[in-house]
Parts: structure tokens; sequence; C-alpha cells
């Protein structure tokens, strides 16, 4: 073994001796220095895939431990992947397989007393199912462009729509919506006093549907009207400081309820997108054996 590593040493020892030569040996030097070590933000994918899968964890009536719990729709999905310092760029579904594209390294997870530059932006490919083995993950190309077409970089445009997203204490908590009526007024009184959003916080274009297809009506600029009837689940597609967001509105108190819409949902913000991501499996899979 020891004699293969020598060679192995003199062979790369000539390859840098013939790079040098032809005058390209200092640029590969200074390229293997200054490469981003993505160690620590490839981790996060790994923890990251680890609590999705604790949050999926399918048994009856079983704890699963995971870190939010309840029904598993898009803004379990979301919450986690904030909580690892990343956004998500796109979800996907064929049946019950998801397909998430994600971007991390947007800021370090939360907690970490970490210098930011050790978390270079990476991109990453989550595919799960139910249960806790169901998720994968693989290494994903970063878009080149900015989700609302516009010049610039994606991952500056996502980490803007950070630093807007309301910063409570509350945001990702697991809340009740009862008593709360299903219509725009409701779910900005329901953000207003479970403190998903500050006084400071800008609430603006609230449109719902029924997740049964009701259409409610639609808040913009103040004027509020519409109510939807015939479902016990209001499913809402607003703006908070411009950032659009979705609220899942349920008597359910084990869930996320309100969540940042994907990268590629940003532009529309529809209540539409807001029940296909409030039912993205609806249920909660420790429930299910």
């Amino acid at each position: 073994m020891r004699k293969r590593a020598v060679a192995r040493g003199l062979l790369y020892g000539g390859i840098a001796l013939v790079a040098g030569a032809a005058g390209v040996g200092g640029t590969l030097g200074y390229q293997r220095l200054t490469a981003p070590d993505t160690s620590a933000v490839d981790a996060q994918a790994a923890a990251l895939a680890q609590d999705l899968g604790q949050d999926l964890h399918a048994g009856f009536h079983s704890a699963g431990g995971g870190t939010f719990g309840g029904p598993f729709t898009e803004g379990t999905l979301v919450a986690q992947v904030e909580e690892h310092g990343g956004a998500l760029l796109s979800l996907r579904s064929a049946g019950p397989t998801h397909t998430a594209d994600v971007m991390l390294g947007l800021e370090p997870p939360e907690g970490a007393a970490v210098d930011p530059d050790a978390y270079p932006v990476r991109c990453y490919r989550f595919r799960f199912t139910r249960g806790a083995g169901s998720v994968r993950h693989t290494d994903l190309t970063c878009p080149a462009t900015r989700p609302d077409g516009r010049p610039g970089s994606p991952a500056a445009e996502l980490g803007a729509q950070f630093a807007l997203e309301p910063h409570t204490a509350n945001v990702h908590r697991e809340a009740s919506a009862a008593g709360y009526d299903h219509t725009p007024a409701g779910a900005t009184r329901f953000l207003r006093d479970t403190h998903r959003v500050a006084g400071t916080d800008t609430v603006t274009d609230v449109s719902g549907r029924a997740t049964g297809g009701d259409v409610s009506g639609r808040a913009t600029g103040g004027d509020v009207y519409g109510r939807a009837t015939g479902d016990n689940v209001y499913a809402v597609a607003l703006r908070i400081n411009g950032v659009c967001h979705y609220l899942r509105m349920s008597a359910d108190a084990d869930l996320v309820p309100l969540w940042a819409a994907p990268a590629d949902e940003q532009h529309d913000c529809l209540a539409r997108q807001a029940v296909t991501a409030s039912a993205l499996f609806g249920s909660d899979p420790a429930r299910e054996g």
C-alpha cells in the first residue's frame, strides 16, 4: 500500500510539473486552495433528510420523533428547510412521491455559532413518500437565473426574501385556527392574534379557498369580502411584506400553519396553489399504521 501511495504521489507530482510547464499549474493550485469547503452545508442536507424522515415516520399512533409532527403539509417541509438555513425552490408531486428542490447555505442553521462563510450556497433534490426511510437526496446544480425572471443572483433574491419574512417566535409553531372565520378577514385576525406576524409586518393580497374547492372572497389593499363554506380546512395565499405565504386554517393544533411559498410560486401567489400545498399529505403520517 505504501508503494502505491508513493507511486501515486510521483504521478501527481509529474502532472503538476507538466501543468506548470504549460502555464496552468498555478491556476490549478489556486483553484484547489480557493474552492469552498462544502462539508458543512452537505452535513446540513444530510441533517435535513434525517429530520424530514422523522416527520414522515409512519406507525399507528407512533410519536414519530418529528421536529414538528402533526399533519405533513408543504409547511412542514418549508419549516424544516428554513431551520437548516435554506429555501424551497420548487415542489412537484407524482402520486405519493414528492420531489423538492432546495437551496441551502443562505444562512447558518438556527443556533449555529459559526462563520456564515462556512456555508456556501448549494442545491439539492429531495425525494420522499411516507415513512422515515423514504427520504433520499442528491446534489443539484443551482439555478442560474432568478425565479422571477429578473436579472441577478437567485441566492441574493432568496436571501432578500429571508430578510422580509416575519421573524417572530411563533412563525412555525403549531396552533389551532378554531374560532376564526374562514374568510380573508378571519385569516388576517388569526395571524395577528397568534403573533405569526408583528405589528410592523404588512399583510396584503389575501385570498383563500376551502380545500373542497369552494372559492372565497379576495382582499386587496384592505378591502375584504367573501366567505368559504363546505369544508373545515381553509387554504389562504397572502403576501407578508411582499413575500408570498400560504396559510392552512384548521382545527388541528399540531401542524405548521404558515410558511413561505416556494420560489417558483412567489410571483403568482394563488389560492389554488395554497390548496395543493396545504393538502400535500394533509394527515399525520405517524398515525397511519
